[in-house]
């Protein structure tokens, strides 16, 4: 693979220290309590709860997504911000969610902090907000109505 060259790929056990390190480096939707999300969390969301990827940049971790097949939505999406501004979070949602329509979700949801850049992001990739309470912005994402799988609204 030449150098910078990103491969996506699904998430395994060794990446959990790289994404965790991951969102503990962001800005923005900084954990109030860094210990809320266990390495329990992150193994669960692996296989049990759902499915991850990361994308992956000269044999490193530069950004992941997690998503949930409980409940049809999308648990994580972070990027390295050494690595911002590349597409990488574009294609990893794409990739979970794709993944949560494949598994016969005709809805995806998320949640994120209102007025954040993930905020602006989300809705610039068709996602709808919805009415919540509190300092989130909810959105969900429909299943494209010709059913193949394609993200739309």
């Amino acid at each position: 693979m030449p150098d910078g060259a990103v491969l996506f790929r699904r998430a395994t056990m060794a990446d959990i220290p790289a994404m965790s390190r991951i969102r503990l480096a962001v800005t923005e939707n900084v954990l109030s309590d860094p210990a809320r999300v266990t390495q329990a969390m992150y193994e669960d969301y692996l296989e049990k709860s759902g499915r991850g990827w990361v994308a992956e940049i000269d044999g490193a971790i530069a950004a992941f997504s997690y998503a949930d097949d409980t409940d049809g939505s999308i648990w994580a999406l972070f990027v390295d911000p050494a690595h911002e501004g590349r597409g990488l979070a574009k294609q990893l949602l794409r990739l979970a969610t794709n993944w949560l329509f494949d598994s016969g979700f005709n809805r995806v949801r998320l949640s994120t902090g209102a007025g954040t850049r993930a905020d602006r992001f989300y809705a610039m990739q068709g996602w709808r907000p919805v009415p919540a309470d509190g300092a989130d912005r909810h959105y969900i994402l429909d299943l494209a109505p010709h059913g193949d799988g394609s993200t739309g609204s």
